[in-house]
């Protein structure tokens, strides 16, 4: 690895903890829905650096992909479910509030 790789990678290594805590902490402080799933979305683009900057820095790049591709179809699945039920917390309480999950009954 030479030093442009070595300063790379020390980047990614201090950028991907950033976002995983900025998510973590946009999911346990946040009253709004809409905000909760932007910090699962941060959160996981953190973990998707990390997957592409080991599979580049390590030398297997294919496995990396074929794990980002994973991940990229679970966001997808997550942000679908849950915008299926902010649609419909929206039409039945006219808010995007956190308090109006607990009412909810299935």
């Amino acid at each position: 690895m030479n030093a442009e790789s070595l300063i790379l990678f020390k980047f990614y290594i201090m950028i991907m903890p950033i976002l995983f805590i900025i998510g973590i902490f946009a999911v346990m402080t946040a009253k709004n829905i809409v905000a909760i799933i932007i910090g699962i979305e941060i959160m996981t683009k953190g973990v998707t650096l990390l997957l592409a900057a080991s599979g580049y820095f390590g030398g297997n790049p294919e496995i990396a992909q074929n794990f980002i591709i994973v991940m990229i179809i679970i966001e997808v699945v997550i942000l679908t479910i849950a915008s299926g039920l902010i649609v419909n917390i929206v039409k039945k309480y006219d808010s995007l509030s956190t308090k109006n999950i607990r009412n909810l009954k299935g």
